[in-house]
């Protein structure tokens, strides 16, 4: 969200934030699915969205492909140009992928790093419990620390020069992430490459907000509105105004 309203600021935007339900990692691709489709549903059908970007990596990584074949507007996930991003970063061929348990199991990345270099040696490494740090606040204590150098073994072990931070989540802890893997790692967020993606496909697909107009933003979730306006205005920034409340009712709203 951050990365769109600095990159395409005379678009309006509607952020829902699944807060109730987080975190995706564990859960069952199923659940992950139904998830995602009763999101965009509500997106389309309350707010008439004229695309949809999939900000989340685990939702990304097994709904994407059923979203596209149900739904005719763009949609846009964060797997592609993350590893797009990270494959042409890496100089030395030895590139890492961290993620919830469902990203890492799911062989997203795996599938799109190969189809876009198989000369990649890709080490992936799932990290349950960094999520929940960051929901918490916590983006620099000691228990986060030791968590990270815990699950990051392997991706230290294999002396990868970049390493690609795939989950939405992960930037947060970039100081921590990087003090654990050493100054010469570059970390990529799919942030930032997500943000020019949807900027290119706005353009070529002819639905540009008009120059000049001045972008309006909703922030929604499922969870308590006030500790996600705290952490929301805190990571945001003071774009995030108010929050309100999307409360799931069976598979509707």
């Amino acid at each position: 969200m951050r990365a769109l309203v600095d990159l395409v600021p005379n678009e309006s935007l509607v952020y829902l934030g699944d807060s109730a339900r987080y975190p995706y990692g564990p859960r069952r691709p199923e659940e992950i699915v139904r998830f995602s489709h009763q999101i965009a549903e509500y997106l389309i059908s309350i707010y008439n969205v004229k695309m949809l970007i999939v900000a989340c990596n685990t939702a990304s990584s097994v709904a994407l492909d059923s979203l596209r074949a149900k739904f005719t507007l763009p949609i846009v996930g964060v797997i592609g140009a993350g590893a797009r991003s990270a494959v042409a970063a890496s100089q030395a061929g030895r590139l890492g992928v961290i993620g919830t348990v469902g990203t890492i199991a799911s062989g997203a990345y795996q599938k799109e790093v190969a189809g876009l270099d198989p000369t990649i040696d890709l080490t992936c490494a799932a990290c349950p419990g960094l999520v929940e740090f960051v929901e918490a606040g916590e983006t620099d204590s000691e228990q986060v620390r030791v968590l990270a150098a815990r699950l990051l073994y392997p991706i230290t072990a294999a002396k990868v020069d970049t390493l690609l931070l795939g989950c939405t989540h992960y930037p947060f802890l970039a100081r921590v992430i990087q003090d654990v893997v050493g100054r010469d790692v570059v970390l990529i967020s799919s942030a930032e490459e997500t943000a020019f993606e949807v900027r290119e496909l706005l353009s070529t697909s002819g639905v540009s907000a008009p120059e000049g107009s001045a972008g309006n933003y909703v922030f929604l979730s499922s969870g308590d509105p006030e500790r996600f306006k705290e952490l929301g205005h805190r990571f945001l920034g003071p774009e995030l105004e108010d929050a309100k409340q999307v409360v799931w009712k069976g598979s509707l709203w």
